[in-house]
């Protein structure tokens, strides 16, 4: 079978390269899968450039997430068997026309949901609805800030808040993402090249936030504490600020513009700062990862997630995918497809 493997950090036209590897062999909890669709996600980007820590060492295949046909089981599989349609969540090693899934992080799809919608689901809107439905509650009602928002997670985000009929300030880089994110529903989107986010939310929340997600770090950090109401929270589970340039100076000022924190800022005003990282979920947790993937799946077929496709690359245009999530230009998932 084919691999994509990353052969070294950096930019992604020379950090790729095709690989014939030994299709996996199932353990006794895993399935493998034949993929149709592997997808992309900014974490790749990060692992890419050496600056994802728990990115296995080079070379290595990235990927947390595909899409595709069960091909065999382990003797331990209980509900699922070859042949079916799933979705999984692969912990690296997803950019393969074959994977090797831990049950746990399989999900039976309907016959009718197309492969690359399947994918979008996965990571994506698994972290999103993590984020908003366990490590905290919303509430209708709630006055709701999403960063990135026309981004993968962004934009499971910003379904499920008005699912929950939250009021809602989403912010996005360019007219044609406010004008998406308007389309949705959402009340105040945002565009931070030309307009301040804060003064916004200021003059239409004067009472602060109730919650904040934040995939990008740095100062928004800092910046979405100040913007907490009483009871307020926000929930961090990125930090792409920190992709913007390799320079170590760079590095410290990001790293520094997260503020430093003692218990006391948080207790005093009644705030909280909650941190959400998937992979630790899935290592440690996997009980919850599996029930995060059911309810987001039911979640779809009430209606309520719709995933949105930015981009379906061939499996050979893997740098052009790469590039294309780079450039922050991406509205949705993006993937590249073997079959």
């Amino acid at each position: 079978m084919k691999s994509i493997y990353l052969i070294k950090k950096g930019n992604a036209a020379e950090a790729f390269e095709f690989r014939e590897t030994p299709k996996p062999a199932p353990a006794d909890d895993e399935v493998i899968i034949q993929v149709e669709y592997s997808g992309l996600n900014f974490a790749d980007i990060l692992a890419r450039k050496g600056m994802y820590k728990e990115a296995p060492p080079i070379p290595c295949v990235l990927g947390y997430d595909v899409s595709g046909t069960i091909e065999s089981a382990g003797k331990n599989i209980n509900g699922l068997k070859p042949g079916d349609r799933v979705a999984a969540f692969t912990r690296f090693g997803g950019y393969s026309e074959y994977v090797a899934a831990s049950r746990m992080g399989v999900v039976k799809i309907p016959d009718a949901l197309d492969g690359a919608f399947a994918d979008a689901l996965t990571t994506q809107y698994v972290t999103a609805f993590y984020c908003s439905a366990e490590a905290i509650n919303l509430h209708e009602g709630d006055s709701v800030l999403i960063h990135a928002a026309a981004g993968g997670v962004g934009t499971a985000l910003v379904q499920y808040a008005l699912y929950k009929k939250c009021t809602v300030f989403a912010t996005a880089g360019s007219a044609v993402k406010v004008e998406m994110l308007n389309k949705t529903g959402v009340q105040y989107a945002i565009n931070y090249r030309k307009d301040d986010y804060r003064s916004v939310i200021k003059n239409h929340a004067p009472g602060g936030l109730d919650a904040i997600f934040d995939s990008l770090g740095g100062r928004y950090v800092k910046d979405g504490i100040r913007l907490l109401s009483a009871g307020g929270r926000i929930i961090c589970f990125g930090a792409a600020e920190m992709s913007r340039s390799f320079s170590i100076f760079h590095q410290i000022k990001t790293g520094l513009a997260f503020g430093f924190y003692h218990p006391a800022q948080f207790i005093i005003p009644s705030k909280s700062l909650i941190g959400v990282n998937m992979l630790r979920i899935a290592d440690t947790r996997p009980v919850v990862l599996n029930r995060c993937m059911e309810e987001v799946m039911g979640l779809y077929n009430k209606g309520v997630f719709k995933p949105l496709i930015g981009k379906i690359f061939p499996a050979s245009e893997i740098v052009k995918a790469h590039e294309y999530v780079e450039s922050r230009e991406s509205v949705g998932k993006v993937l590249i497809k073997w079959l």
